[in-house]
């Protein structure tokens, strides 16, 4: 027994834990950690823009010496020297100027891959008709790139090359001014940079005289990402035979005097390039996370100054040069993370400022797996609680674990400058957390749907929707509240089910054609059905929810379920004269009463329903139990008298109904305000006073004298059979009097 216990109530944890959506949420986590794996272009896009952000938001402070200069060859330039490509003698008188200005170390974000076209030998040979002699002068001169050559022998320099998509001629031998790579670690990096960015097939070199003068010379081909934003920067590419180093590093090793560079690559990747003491980071593909500054003019020195040898020297003595250009029509614009356009030198001039300083954006090898964690946390806790705490608190607690993790994410940006995505873990609790919240939204609508299906046939449609909204309604317990109770009750209805005779089914059809309607009428006036007893309906109203005008709503529901008859009657002759058989009209009493009662769920725990109990209760249906020998159609009480003034009503008598030790002012219900406005009534209930007071009094033939008065002049209203009452009653008192000490109360000896 105790084993089916415990199953029982396991199936049911298990059960509860299945409910709201979590299953379905648990399958999309894991769909979600299984994409992170493959790590679509999408998402990668995602966190690379939150990361940008990040720098938008912090961007990398601005050195106050910047360690890095660059020469441009902005639109002032051409316009003054001429247009590009400048014969490469003026070059070499740039070069020289930098290299006599005391720059350390001057790198091209240029390729030089033909030779120079205005070389007195080849301009000999392109111009026709030229004699010979003139032609054998022009060849023996110098060729511009043998003085280019010459003037990057005198200083440090590092000349451009370009990844190419497709190789062009055959691969050239790497000269021997590449430096020696020191690779070091348990894996081979090769494999690694076979990634975009990182690999190409071809390299486009320098002419070979320029080549062999170099010190060195770095890739100058910043990939940029999907989207056109340049972030991650290779500091060492490959096509697949060889490793070449980019611009930035390249000018770095001669400018820090490194004789070669260190790569470590492990497992999982690149680790970071060692340049004599400086630790370049990379990710796993040998790239380095640019972190970005805003636009600095600072850096720029038009070329034009320093062909003309009229620039501040200061601005070059001791640094790292870069010549390239800011022209829009030599087409090397970037966008990077703080900038939209900026010229492409610059990305080169951050790079190595970022390595210089320190500042490294830094995404681990570690990043991958403690996001695919932090994610399956933040959606395990969404997928475990949202349908725990209620709609009220979801939202606050999917903030709360969304602003954990951006928080922790800019923490280690701002503090450490180490990249961890919080967009993914962010956007899983995103899905877990509506799943589950619609999971319980469903969840929910059901459990309404059920309350409404099951109880909206037998309560008003404001309980149902109360209940409804808040199932937790459903349990025992009461309140005290003033309310008004109608009890109504089909008159001589044992007449009606003796018509049917054994036709028990024909019989439930009629009930049931007379309770929709009158049930309809009290639904449609805010009331709620208490319960059927038969051919009884016992209705309240002001409960569940307030209704300030109760007594009224109640009186105009029992006087149009009484006009309601005639056209009931009607209906259900029809039938009967269809059906073949005798059609008895049904006719009712109502007893109103209003008052404190006790109003709630009542019963035991396995069953229970929303009632009502009290003396007031217990009132209102002697009231209807009145109806018949008062000869009215609704009687209602003392206290419901008070709270519609405006109604038209008649006193029917001072009684103690059985069961009650105290006397009740009880009256008939005629008719609304509009019938109370009435003159006609109105002198009608004044001559009715004067008979109650008249026989009160005693006084009988003054009170039977009112009696046919009223009779006569007001043949309207249905009084016969309660004047008939009083006759009877004036009879018995005339042969047995009450005596002077009696005070107008009758005893009811029914109820």
């Amino acid at each position: 027994m105790k084993t089916g216990v415990v199953a029982k109530r396991l199936a049911a944890a298990l059960l509860r834990l299945a409910g709201g959506g979590r299953l379905v949420a648990l399958a999309v986590l894991v769909g979600l950690v299984a994409m992170r794996l493959g790590d679509p272009q999408l998402l990668e896009i995602a966190r690379a823009k939150t990361f940008d952000f990040y720098q938008q938001l912090k961007p990398r402070p601005a050195p106050a010496a910047p360690p890095v200069a660059i020469v441009d060859l902005d639109e002032a330039s051409l316009a003054q020297v001429g247009q590009w490509p400048w014969p490469r003698t003026l070059l070499a008188t740039l070069l020289d100027h930098l290299t006599a200005a005391g720059a350390v170390a001057v790198g091209f974000d240029i390729v030089f891959a033909e030779p120079d076209r205005m070389s007195p030998a080849l301009v000999a040979r392109a111009l026709p008709g030229l004699d010979g002699e003139t032609a054998r002068r022009l060849e023996a001169l110098p060729g511009n790139d043998q003085i280019f050559a010459a003037a990057i022998r005198r200083g440090r320099v590092v000349l451009g090359m370009a990844g190419l998509d497709s190789p062009r001629g055959v691969h050239p031998p790497v000269p021997p001014t590449v430096p020696s790579w020191g690779k070091f670690g348990t894996g081979d990096p090769l494999p690694w940079l076979a990634y975009r960015g990182s690999y190409y097939p071809a390299v486009l070199r320098n002419t070979p005289v320029l080549d062999e003068a170099a010190a060195g010379w770095g890739v100058v081909t910043p990939a940029p990402e999907a989207d056109g934003v340049v972030r991650r920067v290779p500091v060492v590419v490959t096509d697949g035979h060889d490793l070449y180093p980019a611009l930035s590093t390249e000018l770095l090793r001669l400018g820090t005097a490194s004789e070669n560079f260190g790569i470590m690559t492990a497992a999982d990747g690149i680790h970071f390039i060692k340049l004599g003491h400086n630790k370049v980071e990379t990710d796993s593909h040998g790239r380095v996370w640019l972190y970005a500054r805003a636009h600095d003019p600072r850096l720029y020195i038009p070329a034009k100054d320093v062909l003309s040898g009229h620039f501040d020297a200061a601005r070059v003595a001791g640094k790292l040069v870069l010549v390239g250009t800011s022209a829009v029509g030599l087409g090397d614009v970037r966008t990077i993370a703080t900038e939209r356009q900026i010229p492409g030198v610059e990305v080169h001039a951050q790079l190595i400022e970022s390595i210089l300083f320190a500042q490294q954006l830094v995404y681990p090898p570690s990043a991958p797996l403690v996001e695919i964690l932090a994610a399956l946390a933040a959606g395990l806790l969404m997928i475990v609680l949202v349908p725990l705490i209620g709609a009220r608190w979801t939202l606050l607690l999917f903030l709360g674990v969304a602003g954990a993790l951006a928080g922790g994410s800019w923490y280690e940006f701002s503090r450490k400058l180490t990249l961890y995505d919080a967009v993914f873990p962010t956007l899983t609790a995103l899905c877990c957390y509506i799943i589950t919240t619609y999971g319980s939204f469903a969840r929910e609508e059901a459990q309404k749907r059920y309350v409404r299906g099951a109880m909206g046939r037998y309560m008003s449609p404001a309980l149902v929707e109360k209940l409804a909204d808040n199932p937790g309604l459903l349990k025992l317990g009461g309140e005290t509240r003033d309310m008004t109770l109608l009890f109504c009750d089909i008159r001589g209805f044992t007449t009606i089910s003796e018509s049917f005779g054994a036709d028990a089914q024909g019989l439930t059809r009629l009930i049931n054609r007379f309770l929709t309607p009158m049930t309809d009428v009290i639904l449609a006036r805010k009331g709620t059905i208490d319960k059927y007893m038969g051919d009884c309906i016992m209705a309240f109203w002001n409960a569940p929810l307030d209704d300030p005008d109760h007594a009224a709503n109640a009186c105009r529901s029992a006087l149009r379920m009484m006009a309601d008859l005639a056209p009931l009657n009607e209906r259900l002759a029809g039938i009967a004269a269809a059906e073949g058989r005798r059609h008895v009209p049904i006719n009712i009493g109502i007893g109103l009463n209003s008052g404190d009662v006790v109003v709630g769920n009542m019963g035991s725990d396995q069953r229970f329903d929303y009632s009502v109990l009290g003396d007031n209760v217990n009132l209102a249906s002697r009231l209807e139990g009145q109806s018949k020998p008062y000869g009215v159609g609704v009687v209602i009480g003392e206290n419901t008298h008070a709270r519609v003034p405006g109604f038209a009503t008649l006193e029917l008598d001072l009684i103690k109904v059985k069961g009650k030790s105290e006397a009740v002012r009880i009256h008939a219900l005629l008719g609304d305000e509009t019938l109370a406005a009435e003159a006609d009534f109105q002198a009608l209930r004044a001559r009715h006073a004067a008979l109650l007071a008249a026989y009160r009094r005693q006084d009988w033939a003054e009170a039977r004298a009112l009696m046919a008065e009223i009779l006569a002049a007001w043949p309207r209203f249905p009084l016969e059979k309660l004047y008939a009452l009083y006759e009877s009653r004036i009879a018995e008192y005339e042969a047995q009097p009450p005596g002077p000490a009696w005070d107008g109360v009758y005893t009811a000896t029914s109820k």
